[in-house]
């Protein structure tokens, strides 16, 4: 093929298409035909470019058309970028929606985790042999007298708030993640944590240091544990999607719930966010105990009213935490 014949045959048609986009990118908008012409040209170059990539002989020409394809795809298809509006949708209804409509999951990993740990905190405290188990009295004095107090404070605020924060996204992560595995491990990361957070305050405990104990996991724990919840509680519900989907079909009630569960991951990113500044500015900050605990309670506060408040009136207005049906597309009818 004489490729230069070729490009002197179509040039015509590939700068009435640039101009037809550049045009529609002005305030004016493209009249009806020439709508249909600037469809029309950019099914025309979409094969010249294919012609011109068969050749191998042009890459810049084969990049230029590349380049003007993608743009009259967009502009002959429409793009839709997001926008404040939608950020405040997402934030007022979407993803307080989603928590509140899993709220019986996640609540009921709260109470699990939470008997769990009083459970494991009750039998250490009260029981030497567990305590001697756990480590030698030299390992328990360090944890008990400075390991679990400078933990807290041994780098600088900036720093530790961003490490909390990435460990605390990572395991919110996980849970989310182990979903699609039915929900299965989710019960064990739950129980290992529980484990966890009972023995630091049962050794605590044990030592006359219950009040340090809370003093220091309280301020972020309310909100930052809270934040665990969801995400295992969104974890769990995808895992059931896959065992009753309901009246939907499977596939498309793993899409929906597939897709709000990616929302509700960017939900408890800035949840975490706020629980790791509290965690690196206020838990080790010289504010009386009863200031940093109840700095805590009011983000707990917070977080609960917006779920409960806007995110029930969202849920009871449709809202499920799921894209627009216009994002989503059309399904196809089932019975």
């Amino acid at each position: 093929m004489d490729l230069d014949a070729y490009v002197a045959a179509h040039r015509g048609d590939w700068a009435r298409l640039e101009q037809l986009v550049e045009q529609a990118r002005r305030p004016r908008r493209l009249r009806g035909t020439e709508a249909d012409e600037l469809v029309d040209l950019y099914q025309r170059t979409a094969t010249h470019l294919s012609v011109v990539q068969s050749t191998g002989r042009d890459p810049a020409l084969a990049a230029r058309l590349s380049t003007l394809v993608a743009r009259a795809r967009g502009t002959a298809t429409g793009t839709r970028q997001a926008s404040l509006r939608d950020v405040s949708r997402f934030l007022r209804e979407d993803f307080p929606a989603l928590c509140y409509r899993t709220r019986w999951w996640w609540g009921g990993a709260a109470l699990a985790f939470l008997l769990v740990a009083t459970a494991v905190g009750v039998w250490v405290a009260t029981t030497p042999e567990v305590q001697a188990a756990v480590g030698d009295p030299e390992q328990v004095r360090q944890l008990v007298e400075e390991d679990f107090e400078d933990y807290y404070s041994e780098q600088p605020a900036q720093q530790f708030a961003a490490g909390v924060f990435t460990n605390n996204a990572y395991v919110a992560a996980q849970a989310i993640a182990f979903g699609v595995l039915l929900g299965l491990p989710i019960p064990y990361v739950l129980f290992q944590n529980a484990v966890n957070v009972g023995v630091s305050g049962g050794l605590l405990a044990a030592n006359d240091r219950t009040g340090l104990f809370f003093g220091l996991v309280l301020p972020h724990g309310l909100l930052e544990l809270t934040a665990v919840f969801v995400a295992c509680g969104l974890g769990l519900k995808l895992g059931w999607t896959v065992v009753d989907p309901g009246r939907r079909t499977r596939v498309q009630a793993l899409a929906e719930e597939g897709r709000a569960l990616l929302a509700g991951a960017l939900g408890l990113v800035l949840v975490l966010a706020v629980s790791g500044v509290i965690e690196g500015f206020v838990t080790p900050s010289p504010l009386p105990t009863w200031a940093r605990i109840g700095i805590g309670v009011v983000a707990e506060v917070l977080f609960l009213a917006w779920v409960f408040g806007p995110g029930r009136r969202a849920h009871l207005a449709g809202r499920t935490g799921d894209l627009d049906a216009a994002r989503t597309g059309d399904l196809l009818p089932t019975a």
